[in-house]
């Protein structure tokens, strides 16, 4: 749900986090639910991020936590991903998630030694949970991802469904500068029960 423009490294794998179906090159219209297995990832943790400031938390995690634990051997395993655990709307929306990476072995699996602390920021290992979820994709800017957002979450309510959280996004598309914001792809993933079972 974030306007920020994550910028992951140039050399990222593009495609699913491992264990997940294959999407394909071509942006996924419509809604598909299917069946995923838990994934380690790599993130930084933070809670209650005002949404007014986000940006600057993806800019710092991007741009200064996770240079380092590439240079000490950690290869992500799909794009860079956002998990969000708590939203709050309202004039004062925050939100409570976790930015990182996809990993293919969990992350102590791949470093040596303990992930350091970079200007407050801290890279810690955790994972996608694993079981039945929906999954779109948005073409746009980041500015459109909170409506994109919405427009799936009613989506899945008219598939007789109903949204659950963590739910996360997937920049598909490495930003740059020269990059025509319309063509950025982001997956939409957003765990789904049924009604009776979502309290």
């Amino acid at each position: 749900m974030s306007s920020s423009s994550p910028v992951p490294p140039r050399d990222q794998p593009q495609g699913p986090p491992p264990g997940y179906p294959d999407l394909g090159p071509e942006p996924v219209e419509g809604v598909r639910v299917f069946t995923v297995p838990a994934v380690p990832t790599a993130v930084v943790r933070a809670t209650a991020v005002p949404m007014a400031t986000i940006e600057g938390f993806f800019d710092s995690a991007f741009g200064k936590a996770f240079p380092a634990l590439f240079a000490s051997g950690m290869t992500p395993a799909a794009p860079a991903m956002a998990l969000y655990t708590r939203i709050a709307d309202g004039p004062d929306a925050e939100a409570d998630l976790e930015i990182g990476f996809p990993l293919s072995t969990p992350l102590l699996e791949q470093i040596q030694g303990e992930p350091e602390e970079v200007d407050g920021l801290l890279v810690v290992p955790s994972e996608l949970p694993a079981g039945e979820v929906a999954v779109t994709s948005y073409l746009g800017s980041y500015d459109g991802l909170g409506e994109a957002w919405g427009r799936f979450m009613e989506e899945i309510s008219s598939l007789g469904r109903a949204p659950a959280i963590p739910f996360w996004e997937s920049y598909v598309t490495e930003p740059s500068p020269d990059i025509d914001p319309a063509t950025l792809r982001t997956d939409l993933f957003c765990p789904v029960r049924s009604p009776d079972d979502a309290a």
